[in-house]
């Protein structure tokens, strides 16, 4: 059974009056959610309140979730425009967090590279590029952080993220496309570097 159709026996007991099968939709999905929430919204705490909010908003409208679309992008979806409304109630700007882990970091190619030498000057470098890499996602318009962010670090396929974000598929792609050049053009000094070329 692939995970979609794990997914939608789970809705579907949901559907049928089940409590506890939500539950483990939810225990399946709050870290990624968090993690996707946690690059729009600053505080932890609130992170934590958008979260529950996007689950509750969740519950109740599964009564009308079809499986049109495969529920987790359905699910993110319901986050994106959760974490939106309440940036645009409370009049706050959105927000990109300012860590990268290194498993995030190693979806981008250039740190690949790196990623098998364990010098002390690697680890510097790979750190420093991590670093780069995140302050460019961090300055990157809503729309493009969004779409990058669910492409590279979620693992997202084009058409789920546009059902994510609403948006047509090949408006999804100039996002990753632009948000990828800004993140290359970030990184292009720091991989130019004379010295690091010698040393690989």
């Amino acid at each position: 059974m692939s995970e979609r159709e794990t997914d939608a026996e789970l809705v579907a007991r949901v559907q049928r009056g089940d409590k506890r099968a939500f539950d483990l939709l939810v225990l399946k999905y709050q870290r990624k959610i968090m993690r996707l929430l946690g690059r729009m919204v600053r505080d932890p705490a609130d992170v934590e309140d958008v979260a529950q909010e996007t689950f509750i908003k969740a519950y109740r409208a599964l009564g009308q979730f079809r499986g049109d679309s495969a529920f987790y992008t359905w699910l993110y979806r319901i986050a994106i425009n959760t974490a939106r409304n309440w940036q645009a109630a409370a009049g706050r700007r959105p927000y990109a967090a300012h860590t990268v882990e290194n498993e995030e970091g190693e979806t981008f190619d250039q740190v690949d590279s790196l990623s098998d030498i364990s010098t002390p000057e690697s680890v510097m470098v790979s750190r420093q590029i991590a670093e780069t890499v995140n302050q460019a996602i961090a300055a990157l318009p809503e729309e493009l952080r969004t779409a990058i962010v669910l492409r590279e670090i979620e693992g997202m396929s084009y058409e789920e993220i546009a059902e994510s974000m609403d948006c047509p598929i090949g408006t999804v792609r100039s996002r990753i496309f632009r948000a990828r050049d800004a993140i290359a053009t970030r990184l292009r000094p720091i991989l130019e570097n004379e010295d690091l070329e010698r040393r690989w």
